[in-house]
């Protein structure tokens, strides 16, 4: 019988800790059912990390008789592989269809994996711009935080490309609206509308529990005509591009709300000629202070919107 050493035993509670590590650096996608045959895997609400492999954003599941279809693909060859696995513990069923919501990386840039697996790829053409244009930003801004984890990972564009502000698809004898509205936050932002389980998908186009985000490529306005079409759909179901899978009721609250207060006064200031730093702290953040990352964000998309109101 062999009795390990004390050498023995530091090694295994070595091998232990460096696997328990490892662990802890993988992120663990599951999608859980929020309607029969459709489900969500609801991401980190942090920024981009090693180990949330920058998958801090939702991803949609839709299983078909005919196959599977993803609501975005993650942000890397190796993440959207990830995402396949997890699939796999859902429906045996091949993924046959990507539909990418918008232009930010954990959108699109796992697109590449899927294309090798023979999907078709789908998004708003009022995409493209934007992903050709930012793509090599992202890959870079993510390459050091990734490390080894963005290996494979290349700028891989959808193979069809919807140019109507609805477009109805058949996936598989499941029936899917695209909805477009000129985007949003990011100029390709679109919904993904399932009207037989009442579930909207709806990519950055609703954030809750963490403040939304803004970018110089985002359009206040745009956005919420966008959140505007999702009111307009009255789903039982909204699954945020942020945050928990919620009600329409959450999403106006943590999202259209902020929209409309900041797009109100941001105009009157600008009308007024109050300048920008008297009008980003005279805004009212009371009613969103439960937003996680408000303190940091919330001064930065009210200046960016005061810019944008100027511009109008």
């Amino acid at each position: 019988m062999h009795i390990p050493t004390i050498r023995h035993k530091h090694l295994l509670i070595a091998g232990l800790a460096a696997t328990l590590a490892w662990s802890a650096q993988a992120v663990e996608i599951v999608f859980n059912p929020v309607a029969p045959n459709v489900y969500a895997y609801v991401g980190d609400t942090e920024g981009r990390t090693y180990e949330n492999e920058a998958i801090n954003a939702n991803v949609g599941l839709v299983v078909t008789p005919a196959g599977a279809f993803l609501i975005d693909s993650g942000a890397s060859f190796q993440g959207a592989k990830q995402i396949a696995e997890a699939v796999k513990k859902v429906t045996a069923q091949p993924i046959k269809w990507v539909i990418n919501t918008g232009g930010q990386d954990h959108r699109w840039l796992g697109n590449g994996y899927f294309r090798a697996q023979g999907a078709q790829i789908m998004a708003h053409a009022d995409a493209e711009a934007d992903m050709r244009a930012r793509g090599p930003a992202h890959l870079k801004a993510n390459a050091p935080v990734l490390k080894e984890k963005m290996d494979g990972t290349e700028i891989v564009l959808p193979t069809r490309w919807l140019k109507d502000a609805d477009t109805t698809l058949d996936l598989g004898g499941v029936a899917v609206q695209v909805v477009h509205r000129q985007g949003g936050h990011t100029p390709g932002d679109s919904m993904v509308w399932l009207p037989q389980s009442g579930v909207v998908f709806t990519g950055d186009v609703v954030y809750v529990d963490r403040i939304l985000g803004l970018h110089p490529v985002s359009k206040t306005k745009t956005w919420l005509a966008s959140f505007e079409a999702v009111e307009a759909l009255k789903p039982k179901v909204v699954v945020p591009g942020h945050g928990s899978v919620t009600t329409l009721a959450k999403a106006q609250a943590d999202t259209g709300h902020l929209l409309k207060a900041l797009r109100a006064h941001m105009g009157k200031a600008v009308e007024a000629g109050t300048d920008m730093s008297s009008a980003i702290k005279s805004f009212d953040a009371a009613p969103y202070k439960h937003l996680k990352h408000v303190e940091v964000w919330l001064p930065q998309i009210a200046n960016l919107t005061y810019l944008e109101m100027e511009q109008e």
